[in-house]
């Protein structure tokens, strides 16, 4: 890990840690998409390295060790979506088995533990911020916790430290989505983790142009099981997307910068309106989990959720943004507004949804790199507001 950790980010976004791996055929700069499905022996039970391309891949193992790089992993694997990497590490476990669940999370992910749950996993969804009543909540049963911080779309902060110590104590694998931050902002496998997942879709990539996903651990012996776990299932990233994917990751550091300095002025622009009713931010200093996200990680991220005063505005505002995008997802150069309540979230039993304020009123914005006046003054037209606030 130490390694991994030589050069300062911006460089590791662009160079892999081990520098002879920049070693392409020709002298070529940028990686080579190796499009190909297999791969020749020199000899009987010899190897190239490389022998089909569901197992692995020379494009797909330079962006894994890219990935590894930023996480401070021992291994990544790279899959064709985020929600296919979730169901890989699913397959870690067995029938009967017991996950704790963050209560709040995207609602693919609790569309997919509700089918496995008819396959014989259970689940519980707990409040993942408060130790106290998560604690109740493991039994004998129980084998791992799944967490997502910042929260998607409430924006809830768990402890990842003291979410580590209890996992350990009680022999329990602690996985992380890190979708929301991205490793340019944390790595929780420095803080406890074992397992980190990325829908790589999202910030990794950057240009809403590809599907994928990640999983990065930081443990010898539960990196071989997903190894085999993924070439088996077979839900590898094909050699194409690796490239756009690697490329996307080269500006990693310079799109967070900015996209978090158009997120805080927006967030506080938001906070200041007075038909807007609460602000979910992290890099508020009113939000519940300011200081621990502060202690854990190196920034806020671009995430903002927000509720306005009736659904007729959340509504207008959705129908009359012009720069920002109405559309699902996140974490691209261009910026996004979301209807959580029947997009990403439509699958949450809706007592469930009313409980987090996952309502008809409730917004989730995607802040891109687009400059901060431009977007202020779509938000401003949105609102139906041309008055400074």
């Amino acid at each position: 890990m130490e390694k991994s950790m030589k050069y300062e980010f911006e460089t590791r976004c662009i160079h892999p840690a081990n520098l002879e791996l920049k070693q392409h055929p020709y002298g070529a700069v940028s990686i080579p998409i190796y499009q190909t499905a297999i791969f020749s022996h020199p000899g009987i039970g010899e190897s190239r390295g490389h022998n089909y391309s569901r197992e692995s891949n020379p494009t797909r193992a330079y962006l894994e060790e890219i990935i590894s790089n930023l996480e401070g992993a021992v291994d990544t694997v790279a899959c064709s979506s985020g929600m296919a990497a979730i169901s890989l590490v699913l397959e870690l476990f067995s029938s009967g088995d017991h996950l704790i669940c963050s209560n709040d999370l995207y609602g693919g992910s609790t569309r997919l533990f509700t089918l496995q749950q008819n396959k014989g996993l259970k689940f519980s969804y707990v409040d993942t911020t408060n130790l106290k009543s998560f604690k109740q909540y493991i039994r004998p049963q129980t084998k791992a916790v799944f967490i997502e911080t910042p929260s998607n779309p409430t924006m809830q902060i768990s402890d990842l430290k003291k979410i580590s110590a209890l996992c350990q104590a009680h022999k329990l694998l602690l996985i992380v989505d890190n979708t929301f931050l991205s490793p340019y902002f944390q790595n929780p496998l420095l803080l406890g983790a074992d397992i980190v997942i990325h829908s790589a879709t999202k910030f990794l990539s950057g240009h809403n142009d590809i599907i994928a996903g990640s999983i990065s651990t930081g443990d010898h012996k539960l990196a071989k099981r997903i190894r085999e776990v993924s070439k088996t299932v077979g839900n590898s990233l094909s050699p194409l997307d690796c490239y756009l994917l690697i490329r996307g990751i080269k500006t990693l550091a310079i799109r967070q910068k900015s996209q978090q300095e158009n997120a805080l002025k927006i967030s506080n622009w938001l906070n200041r309106h007075p038909r807007v009713s609460k602000v979910y931010y992290p890099g508020l200093i009113e939000h519940p989990g300011y200081e621990i996200n502060r202690n854990q990680a190196r920034g806020f991220g671009s995430m903002i959720a927000f509720s306005v005063e009736n659904h007729f505005l959340a509504k207008k505002i959705l129908e009359n943004v012009q720069l920002i995008t109405y559309a699902e997802s996140l974490g691209g150069v261009e910026s996004l507004i979301t209807y959580p309540m029947i997009q990403t979230h439509g699958d949450v039993p809706a007592e469930i949804r009313a409980k987090l304020g996952i309502t008809d009123n409730f917004l989730r914005l995607s802040v891109g790199i687009e400059n901060i006046d431009d977007l202020l003054a779509d938000l401003r037209q949105a609102f139906g507001d041309n008055d400074e606030i």
